[in-house]
């Protein structure tokens, strides 16, 4: 029930007020005597005592008749009192409009977009440390805030229609994990915050205008992780001096990191009187003929560029190279993990973490463009010293010239 219907409808709420109308019904309907009525107008507050509290003798000389009596306030005012089931009635609609009503005025949950290029099942522990994050800033997924979850699992041609499904549907910011899934975002909308969570530099890639200052609607972490290419292959070739010729696997669907990995790679490999042989996969398909092919190629070891799609098949990338015996660098600890080489690069929850908190500021009123992008500092190493040894034992015997008589 409304509050006009309730004052409208209850003797007594023109004069006193919805909430002492309350009182003054009750007062007529639970016909309590002239000098209890005029005890409580002398204390200013309602005697919250009811008729069951009453004397015997008094209650017994409580009748019909005193039950339809007005109380003094509407006496006075000539209104009719109310009886007890019209009373009843009037309070229980309105014990159900007011809760109702109250719901209606609460604000809306806001709805976070995650866009990421991976899957969610090598992206868990990432997205664990973005909602803890995000709870540090007073959002917790599932009491103030949503997230709605997109996941291309390596088909980059899907991130366009998926940022594009997120704009539609009116969400707060886009998350987006990996270069496709922010360019794509990007693309999508110019209002919409932007958070990103990065391995290349978002300068570079066109992301932003500095790292100081992003502007326009995006913002976000880096690991620039595909800057620490160069010393990825700086590390393969201290562990493994005999090869002369090493392999640089590349996503070609992911062009900025391609471009970029290929070209610094490629300085450093002449700088350090290597050979660099550039591999393309951006399938399951392609893994196993191009690992089986670096045998042929002479290719001593193999540096794995830094791409979503080469993380969410780590296992299937370690298994691949410990079975051709291809000593194999990645950047991050998965791949050791699955019995891979070796892996140097960013910790992979310190930038989910950072992001979320990101994300709580902006939902909190800050502007994407003037939050600086957040570099991650953190970079770990991990060597699989049960897959070095044969490596090191595999490679002398293949990277050696052969005798000559």
């Amino acid at each position: 029930m409304r509050r006009r219907e309730f004052m409208s409808r209850v003797p007594g709420a023109a004069q006193h007020g919805a909430r002492s109308a309350l009182w003054c019904a009750a007062d007529t309907d639970l016909g309590l005597t002239r000098d209890r009525r005029s005890n409580m107008r002398k204390s200013g507050r309602p005697d919250l005592r009811g008729p069951l509290h009453t004397p015997s003798p008094e209650r017994s000389r409580i009748s019909g008749a005193a039950l339809r009596t007005s109380c003094s306030c509407c006496i006075a005012s000539g209104t009719r009192g109310i009886g007890r089931r019209e009373f009843i009635a009037l309070l229980g609609g309105a014990a159900v409009a007011w809760p109702l009503a109250a719901r209606a005025q609460q604000p809306a949950v806001p709805l976070i977009g995650f866009l990421n290029s991976g899957s969610p099942d090598t992206e868990g522990e990432r997205v664990q440390a973005y909602r803890r994050g995000l709870s540090e800033t007073g959002y917790a997924e599932g009491r103030s805030v949503t997230i709605d979850y997109r996941w291309a699992d390596g088909h980059n041609e899907r991130l366009p229609v998926m940022a594009a499904e997120l704009v539609r549907r009116g969400v707060s910011v886009i998350v987006t994990g990996g270069t496709p899934a922010t360019l794509a975002a990007k693309a999508a909308t110019t209002t919409v915050p932007i958070v990103f969570i990065l391995s290349t530099d978002p300068v570079e890639a066109g992301l932003v205008a500095s790292l100081s200052r992003p502007g326009g609607n995006v913002t976000g972490v880096t690991g620039l992780n595909v800057e620490l290419a160069p010393k990825k292959l700086e590390l393969l070739h201290e562990l493994i001096p005999s090869a002369r010729t090493l392999g640089l696997l590349v996503n070609p669907t992911n062009a900025v990191a391609t471009e970029h990995e290929s070209r610094t790679v490629q300085a450093a490999a002449r700088s350090l009187g290597l050979q660099i042989h550039i591999l393309h996969a951006s399938t399951e398909r392609d893994f196993d003929p191009v690992v089986a092919s670096l045998a042929q190629r002479g290719v001593g070891a193999l540096v794995i560029g830094s791409d979503l799609f080469f993380t969410s098949r780590a296992e299937q990338l370690a298994a691949l190279t410990v079975r051709h015996t291809v000593p194999s660098i990645y950047q991050f600890r998965e791949f050791v993990a699955a019995g891979g080489l070796m892996s140097y690069g960013g910790s992979f929850t310190d930038w989910g973490y950072q992001a979320g908190i990101q994300t709580g500021r902006i939902l909190a009123g800050a502007k994407p463009m003037e939050l600086p992008v957040q570099q991650a500092t953190k970079v770990e190493l991990f060597i699989n010293l049960k897959t070095a040894r044969p490596s090191a034992s595999t490679c002398r015997r293949r990277c050696s010239p052969a005798p000559t008589r």
